[in-house]
């Protein structure tokens, strides 16, 4: 599985985590005090500007996205790609990890990543994916993944009692790290029963019986791409949210429990 990761050595570098945290805090603290009580959207829109300017400035290689003022006085949100991180106004010191709100008890930082990447689920061209309806089928939920990937092995394994949901599995083989993947999405596809195929394998490791017909798998991987997805498995909600790796059966749980958006109307005629 690959993932998206700023080209700030901060964020890969765990170890320095405590350092960093630590220096904001100090600088915190100073700064604070002599913090206005209350600032305009004006000044809030100079601050981030001058911060954009200063990060553009100080760090040339990172491409920068959206800078948005937060709930934490002298504390800047970047959208770097899929992450976020925060800041302070010298762009020197970056806090990678999550905002939380201990009053309300919200994840801000959760709740803000959510909005960041959303896709049209209603243009997805569900034919092209193997569908399971389990229980009700309520709930919608498309999966990109790699029949050799062993992140998705884990994700199917821990969603297998996920029930009352539809599910749309887009055979998405990444030949780059898999040189064998695509073969066997083919052949998942064209099975007799490509859920029952894709279970076999993936549920209990059994081979893929070689077939062969006309298949959407060089689409899927077109459609990836397009849609941003260059990890798998990644997971959409039916109101476009985003989330990938392999994620516990509870943390999506939680993660379709903050989606109100129905169940998309498409056509599935062909759907498998």
């Amino acid at each position: 599985m690959t993932m998206n990761k700023p080209r700030l050595r901060a964020e890969h570098s765990a170890r320095h985590a405590p350092i960093v945290a630590a220096a904001l805090a100090a600088w915190l603290a100073a700064a604070l005090p002599c913090a206005a009580a209350t600032t305009t959207d004006t000044d809030q829109q100079a601050a981030t500007r001058a911060i954009g300017q200063r990060l553009s400035t100080q760090y040339p290689s990172t491409h920068f996205g959206a800078i948005n003022t937060t709930a934490w006085p002298g504390v800047f949100e970047v959208v770097m790609g899929a992450n976020l991180a925060y800041v302070d106004p010298s762009g020197q010191y970056f806090l990678f990890g999550h905002l939380y709100d201990m009053k309300s008890q919200r994840d801000l930082s959760a709740e803000r990543k959510d909005g960041l990447a959303r896709i049209d689920f209603d243009a997805l061209p569900l034919a092209d994916a193997i569908k399971e309806v389990r229980g009700t089928g309520g709930r919608v939920l498309a999966i990109f993944s790699d029949p050799d990937c062993p992140y998705c092995r884990k994700l199917e394994a821990d969603l297998r009692e996920l029930s009352d949901v539809t599910l749309y599995t887009f055979l998405m083989p990444l030949v780059s790290l898999h040189p064998q993947a695509h073969a066997k999405a083919v052949s998942l596809w064209c099975a007799k029963n490509p859920s029952a195929a894709w279970h076999a394998l993936m549920w209990r490791g059994e081979e893929v019986t070689p077939a062969a017909c006309p298949h959407p798998v060089d689409r899927n991987v077109a459609l990836g791409e397009r849609l941003g997805i260059n990890g798998t498995p990644t997971l959409i909600a039916a109101d476009g949210r985003m989330l990938p790796g392999a994620a516990s059966k509870e943390q999506v749980e939680a993660w379709l429990a903050r989606s109100a958006a129905p169940a998309p109307v498409s056509a599935e005629g062909t759907a498998r």
